[in-house]
């Protein structure tokens, strides 16, 4: 197994985010990421490496390049506002809602971050875009392992991607990498791609992405939106659109769903990715799933996710795993290793 780490995650390290109404320490922090690489090099589980570069291409085949622009240019933005600036985090405040404009870029700055933002719970920092540039190509690089003919590959990052739309930020996420590494496998030559998101937070950015497309499925099992994050998609009529219907899956699940009905959803995704035919799976490997998650609802064990890995193993795919959510610090680097050393071991 070789797990491609991203070495510069920490350069994205948000001091506040705002939460029920109150700033409040931000829930994503680099301690999770440093958990899942110190239990995998505990267990001595394959090989860990940086990612390989891309240009910046390789993002433009999912996001617009507009949006890329201001991601590579707002701390500088954020700068020239105000020297002073340097101790702050960029957090949106004004968004362009129903009936609002938005193929015209503001020249206002607040105004801006509103257009390529849906939340005011992801700060932007100083390191953010060389943290978010650096995932992404640990999620490309996995793919390009796909390629070669790898049965499997981990890409360690964060900030996580799936919330991340083409063209907008949220929910800790700036780029996509799920999506990314699923539009890789496809520019290689797979005819079919699947993307399966197992985080406890819908993925509406990678629906999005793929909802009108026929060539790759995308399956997420999370928490119900009428109560949960990121509320607004997720349902489970949301069966995709024009060329995509029937191409997009959603089981949304409610507070103190267990394992057992967790798992039935699993297996239900699993057998729909079956019957697309897909070519290679990736995986949106959220673990706030786990029963301890301080901002989610499920009741999943540490030990539930050696069956998870054992789920994922037995559906037969090439398989990228993307390291997405999980906000139980201390026990998420257990609870991923569980998934990848059950997956690797089947």
């Amino acid at each position: 197994m070789i797990t491609y780490y991203n070495h510069l995650h920490a350069q994205h390290q948000g001091k506040v985010e705002m939460f029920r109404g109150a700033l409040v320490p931000c829930f994503e922090v680099p301690a999770r990421a440093d958990h899942v690489l110190a239990e995998l090099q505990r267990r001595g589980l394959g090989t860990v490496e940086p990612p390989h570069p891309f240009d910046d291409a390789a993002l433009e085949t999912i996001h617009s390049p507009r949006y890329l622009r201001f991601l590579a240019t707002a701390w500088d933005q954020w700068m020239a506002l105000d020297p002073a600036n340097a101790d702050k985090d960029i957090l949106p405040s004004v968004w362009p809602t129903r009936t609002f404009r938005t193929d015209v870029e503001p020249d206002n700055f607040a105004a801006k971050v509103g257009l390529y933002s849906y939340d005011a719970g992801s700060p932007f920092t100083a390191g953010t875009w060389v943290a978010a540039r650096a995932g992404a190509h640990c999620a490309l690089s996995a793919a390009e392992r796909l390629v070669r003919g790898d049965r499997a590959a981990f890409a360690l990052s964060r900030p996580p991607g799936h919330h991340a739309g083409a063209d907008f930020f949220g929910g800790y996420c700036f780029l996509n990498n799920a999506a990314l590494a699923a539009q890789h496998l496809r520019n290689a030559g797979m005819a079919k791609v699947a993307v399966l998101d197992i985080d406890y937070h819908h993925g509406n950015g990678t629906q999005a992405i793929f909802y009108d497309r026929p060539d790759v499925f995308f399956a997420s099992i999370h928490g119900d939106p009428h109560t949960e994050y990121p509320f607004y998609l997720g349902h489970a009529d949301e069966t995709g659109v024009g060329a995509g219907q029937g191409a997009n899956l959603n089981i949304p699940l409610p507070r103190g769903t267990g394992f057992a009905r967790w798992s039935a959803a699993l297996e239900h995704s699993l057998q729909a990715i079956q019957r697309f035919g897909a070519d290679a799976l990736v995986v949106s490997l959220g673990m706030d799933t786990f029963e301890g998650d301080p901002i989610s609802g499920f009741t999943l064990q540490s030990a539930d996710y050696l069956a998870v890995g054992q789920q994922l193993a037995a559906a037969g795919l090439p398989t990228v795993l993307v390291f997405e959510g999980g906000y139980a610090v201390a026990e998420v680097g257990v609870n991923a290793v569980n998934v990848l050393e059950a997956f690797f071991k089947a």
